[in-house]
């Protein structure tokens, strides 16, 4: 008895440009197109699907293979995925026409490539050149589509496309140079983020869904934020010589267009994560303090999940008047009170049993977090809960990759910022006097420390 009746393999490796390779053949589209046809014939739950990487049949790609038959098929189209769904997925009858039909050719050049890939590596490793490892290339060389991107975005470009747009027309409708915006354009179709067709660029469903001001799911305000740190992460360098930001505007000190598109990007995460925080957490509070509570979307969700719930939200004289449109889009503003203040100096207050640190505590240096974490002890009564959300550290501080990164975001944007371990919140915190801590691990780079007064 077998899991499931088929696993279907496609090969989606990529490799240097000018070289034959599944991916370059269009390897990404055959897997998109069979998902989709799984779920067209209702096969989805019959047939898992996986990628992998070289088979070694690279000028016949796509490459897929078919198990338990071990059925090989070359040139794969996202045209033929309907056929070899049809037929062999679900009638179980192989397509001939797209098989190879030679195993022992198959298994020559599958060795042939094989011994000309390790033939190459040994030659450039005889020679000290730099391995072709792809990765590294692409980290190497990755700023130059985020750059794109990121123009594309500053520029509002896809909300310009719309539906078709020659580069021409676009260019006379941003102001732009006609020659600059289409070689920008040509950019984002090789990064699939538009299409084009005789010399008309339209958006992909994605970028037409998502970047366009018209779509009710826009995101780009959030992913403006993008943008922005575009200028302090270009000063890392200097950063890392005087161990502190040097940024001319660094965080904390943004105008009201960055910090209109920091709320948003932040409101935009908020929302993805509020209902795993509350149902972490539960709900039976009746005082919440939101520190730095941005656009309210944590203590809008604690406050919709918990009717008797009310929320004190603070943040800067600059968010406050955002935080509160959002409140009352929310219909929220009876139970959800926001007040300006400074989480670095202010007393909070008394008699709260629910105090939320979000993506807080990594703007501070370990002193300035002491000073925190001790004002909160005072402002929650006894057997009060401090829910701290943060991208935590594992104890070696090289894992999870993305707060060992977000620890350099810290580096170039704060005075004295950076990503904490478990360990370093677990010391303060008994310092503080808190008596019980637990981790709490959520899905998505940000976890919870929960810690009792």
């Amino acid at each position: 008895m077998r899991p499931f009746r088929y696993h279907v393999v496609v090969c989606t490796q990529q490799k240097p440009e000018n070289l034959p390779s599944c991916a370059a053949a269009g390897g990404a589209a055959v897997l998109e197109a069979l998902r989709e046809e799984l779920g067209r014939q209702n096969l989805e739950n019959d047939v898992i699907v996986s990628t992998t990487g070289c088979l070694g049949a690279c000028n016949r790609g796509p490459v897929m293979i078919v198990y338990p038959d071990a059925t090989w098929y070359g040139e794969v189209k996202p045209a033929d995925v309907a056929e070899i769904t049809a037929s062999h997925l679900k009638a179980g009858q192989p397509v001939a026409r797209l098989m190879f039909s030679d195993d022992a050719a198959l298994r020559a050049e599958i060795l042939n490539h094989r011994r000309k890939t390790l033939a190459a590596i040994a030659a450039r490793d005889k020679a000290g050149i730099l391995p072709e490892d792809i990765s590294l290339q692409e980290i190497l060389r990755g700023f130059m589509s985020s750059r794109a991107l990121l123009t594309a975005l500053e520029l509002d470009v896809f909300t310009g496309v719309g539906r078709g747009t020659s580069a021409q027309q676009l260019s006379a409708k941003l102001g732009t140079d006609t020659r600059a915006t289409e070689m920008l354009l040509n950019v984002l179709v090789t990064l699939n983020l538009l299409t084009k067709k005789d010399g008309v660029f339209s958006n992909t469903p994605m970028t037409a869904r998502f970047l366009c001001a018209d779509s009710p799911d826009n995101a780009r305000p959030g992913l403006m934020h993008n943008v922005h740190l575009w200028d302090s992460w270009s000063t890392l360098t200097k950063c890392v010589r005087q161990g502190r930001a040097v940024a001319e505007s660094p965080s904390g000190q943004r105008d009201e267009h960055s910090t209109r598109a920091f709320i948003a990007a932040m409101d935009r995460n908020a929302k993805e994560r509020a209902a795993q925080v509350v149902q972490a957490v539960g709900n039976d509070f009746r005082r919440m303090l939101d520190l730095g509570g941005g656009s309210g979307a944590y203590s809008i969700a604690f406050a919709q999940a918990n009717p008797q719930l009310h929320v004190d939200l603070l943040d800067q004289p600059s968010v406050v008047p955002l935080t509160q449109e959002y409140i009352h889009r929310a219909g929220l503003e009876r139970r959800i009170q926001t007040r300006v203040g400074d989480m670095r100096t202010d007393h909070f207050g008394e008699g709260y049993d629910l105090v939320l640190l979000s993506a807080i505590a990594h703007m501070f240096s370990p002193e300035q977090n002491r000073d925190l974490l001790g004002r909160i002890y005072q402002a929650l009564e006894p057997n009060g809960r401090l829910v701290l959300q943060d991208f935590i550290l594992d104890p070696d501080k090289t894992s999870p990759s993305f707060a060992v990164l977000f620890s350099l975001n810290m580096l170039v944007n704060t005075e004295g910022g950076a990503s904490y371990s478990e360990t370093e919140y677990e010391q303060w915190l008994r310092e503080t006097g808190f008596r019980e801590t637990k981790r709490i691990r959520l899905p998505g780079p940000a976890n919870l420390i929960v810690a009792t007064k």
